[in-house]
């Protein structure tokens, strides 16, 4: 460098008056001295690299594979999407609240929706009704044409307790999951106690219960269908759980949730339990895990275009402008 400069010193350079660089340079603290190499150094950078870029990326903390895959699942072609997981609360088999919240984590990595195991219907209340009564009617025609050639045995014909025996006493939901904190929830859970009044405590029966969900006062949608399960005439420990989350196609609002409850066999709703009930079953703040992302992730890019020839310019400008200090400073004690 002190070569290079030793070299440019034995031109006369940059204005009229005829400069000596090395004489100028002797008026110079090794700081400035040290700037002006530096100077040089990136104006020769500048000259081969035309155009420099920075660039700053940001990513916010993300969540583990499986809030992951939460979300990639939700990319399909199916219009709704759920998964949901119950049991009786009294079971030998009851699990925790973090096995159900497992196993549901398990069916949406395995793509298990309720849609895709005939447990959640495309129907609202009205359509599932019909369907429960159309699908009677077709078995009693069948069952008409199997006896027609046989005497019925009446020992066998079953009991049923569906002339108003049946009560759901008591119903509540749980919010559970939500990843975004805007407190809409896609995981929830509904809870509800169905007996069997003035038949005595040992007496059983055997139901199943449709779930449903109105979206802000609209049409109850059919989301969930249980198991047939067993209820033991007023007895409290026959509870039973469902816990949901919603995959996709349920829009950030609240949800009215209603449960009828019927008994095996039979076409009629013995039973229901809503909002109209119980506030815990009104205006739940949900939302599918397509509207409740897990992470964000965010870039920022930050891109800084100078052309050689504007920083060359500059630097040419602050080494003149230096010089010409120098100058008029040596002028002057002359």
């Amino acid at each position: 460098m002190n070569n290079f400069i030793k070299h440019l010193s034995s031109k006369k350079t940059f204005t009229s008056t005829p400069i000596s660089l090395v004489n100028i340079t002797k008026n110079f603290s090794p700081i400035l001295l040290t700037t002006l190499q530096l100077a040089i150094m990136l104006t020769v950078m500048m000259i081969t690299l035309p155009t420099f870029a920075i660039e700053i990326t940001s990513t916010n903390k993300t969540t583990d594979n499986t809030n992951t895959s939460r979300i990639t699942d939700t990319i399909s072609t199916n219009k709704i999407k759920s998964y949901s997981s119950g049991q009786m609360t009294n079971s030998a088999t009851n699990r925790s609240k973090e096995d159900l919240l497992e196993t549901l984590q398990q069916k949406i990595i395995r793509g298990e929706t309720d849609q895709s195991l005939n447990k959640s219907l495309d129907a609202t209340r009205d359509e599932v009704i019909a369907k429960k009564h159309q699908q009677v009617a077709k078995s009693s025609v069948r069952k008409s044409a199997n006896n027609f050639a046989t005497k019925p045995n009446m020992s066998n014909t079953s009991r049923s307790f569906s002339d108003g025996s049946f009560v759901i006493y008591e119903g509540f939901s749980q919010l559970i999951e939500d990843y975004d904190g805007d407190s809409y929830y896609q995981t929830f859970s509904v809870t509800f106690d169905a007996d069997l009044v003035n038949h005595g405590a040992h007496v059983e029966a055997v139901v199943y219960a449709e779930l449903y969900l109105s979206e802000n006062g609209g049409p109850w949608e059919h989301y969930y269908s249980t198991d047939s399960f067993v209820i033991h005439g007023e007895s409290t420990d026959d509870e039973f759980e469902v816990y949901s989350t919603l995959g996709q196609g349920f829009t950030t609002n609240h949800y009215d949730v209603l449960i009828d409850l019927y008994e095996e066999g039979y076409p009629n709703i013995v039973a229901s339990y809503s909002s109209d009930d119980s506030n815990s079953l009104y205006g739940l703040p949900l939302e599918s895990s397509d509207y409740d992302l897990a992470y964000v992730e965010y870039y920022e890019e930050a891109t800084i275009h100078g052309g050689g020839t504007s920083v060359l310019a500059l630097i040419i400008i602050f080494i003149l402008l230096l010089m010409r200090y120098f100058q008029n400073k040596k002028t002057c004690r002359t």
